[in-house]
């Protein structure tokens, strides 16, 4: 029997041919025809006022701590748990990222903590929707507008997840979005910035493109095209954006089959979880999460190693996932935690996470359904 991998792209057969007619054209560097198809494309299905395609989440971010000031010495509240990139997106401006715990049954930033951590220092905070599940919103906007801080919503598991029926990436400062190969919607390496304010968006155009302002040159607003701030180069080609066009026309379809996986695990693991002390994914009231993860919550860190070694028995891959960034060798040297993220701490130690992807079949289901209820937690 085939080994069940963790995570397999999804083709949806219209990526050969685009890349073909963006390799026969004239146009191969960012901003041609599948860049604006694309910007388009993100513009309708998260209704964010504008969208600067990436070349990947980590440079959203970075993009998104430039737009937002930050400077040396400034410090910036992002979880514990998350990605290295979240983290390392505020270093790269000199700031310091203060790590803070996490809820216990969402498993995004504690609200209560993040404004805890919040000093004369504090310039913004980046949060991560972990699974697409929305952070606690509400609070953090709140926190947000009374310190007067930027919040960067790091929506790299969350495209077309929403809270009370708006999208995920749209309520903050800046939010980010990340089509790498794991995600439901991949172009191998990418990423987007979504933007609601006009004058950010204006300024993210000309960072993202080695900070001139050639953008306004292509569309004719201007004569010549000169170095008008700080910058990078951001920008995919356009041979990229033609894979994630043929990604986002295929969205509702990716959805509905990751959907499927995703409800099948919760409705059929659900008997075994609560005879073995495991806690399933939760989703809180209005809010709705995309198929990104489906997560399992061990009774303990033995637990954790036993399932995944299980179900590798069985050549199912399944997996942990971030290890807490205030213990990690650059968190020590780079940044602070004001106190320990105990919550971090022992969910990383038991969290177990399923194979999830659009190309699974009934069958690659039902044999990571078997795996796991025929494993019996040891504590």
């Amino acid at each position: 029997m085939a080994r069940l991998l963790f995570s397999v792209p999804y083709v949806t057969g219209s990526e050969s041919t685009y890349v073909a007619q963006a390799m026969a054209s004239d146009h191969w560097q960012g901003d041609g025809p599948f860049t604006r198809r694309a910007v388009a494309l993100l513009q309708q299905l998260t209704a964010a006022r504008g969208v600067i395609l990436t070349t990947s989440c980590t440079h959203a971010l970075e993009l998104a701590a430039v737009l937002v000031g930050l400077k040396p010495g400034d410090e910036v509240i992002c979880p514990s748990f998350t990605f290295s990139s979240t983290a390392t997106a505020i270093v790269s401006r000199g700031a310091v990222p203060v790590f803070v715990d996490i809820e216990p049954r969402t498993l995004n930033i504690d609200p209560a903590a993040a404004e805890a951590a919040i000093t004369l220092r504090t310039k913004a905070m980046f949060i991560l929707h972990y699974g697409g599940v929305a952070a606690d919103l509400d609070q953090l906007l709140a926190i947000a507008d009374r310190y007067g801080l930027a919040l960067v919503e790091d929506n790299a598991h969350g495209l077309g997840a929403r809270f009370r029926g708006r999208h995920l990436g749209t309520f903050g400062t800046l939010g980010t979005q990340s089509f790498h190969e794991t995600k439901n919607v991949a172009m191998g390496e990418g990423g987007a910035l979504l933007v609601q304010d006009p004058e950010l968006l204006a300024r993210a155009e000309i960072v993202r493109d080695k900070g001139t302002n050639r953008a306004r040159f292509w569309r004719g607003e201007i004569d010549k095209y000169t170095w008008v701030d700080e910058g990078s180069s951001y920008l995919p080609s356009d041979i990229l954006a033609a894979v994630l066009c043929a990604q986002l026309e295929g969205f509702d379809d990716i959805q509905a089959k990751r959907m499927h996986v995703w409800d099948r695990y919760d409705t059929e693991l659900a008997d075994w979880a609560g005879r073995s002390g495991v806690d399933q994914m939760y989703v809180p009231p209005e809010r709705s999460q995309p198929a990104h993860l489906y997560v399992l919550m061990m009774p303990s860190a033995e637990d954790q190693h036993g399932l995944i070694q299980h179900l590798r028995e069985r050549d199912v891959v399944a997996t942990f996932h971030y290890q807490p960034l205030d213990q990690s060798p650059a968190g020590l040297a780079f940044g602070r935690a004001p106190e320990p993220c105990t919550v971090t701490y022992d969910r990383a130690a038991r969290l177990v996470r399923l194979p999830v992807y659009a190309r699974m079949t009934d069958a690659d289901i039902d044999r990571v359904i078997e795996g796991v209820t025929s494993y019996t937690p040891c504590c």
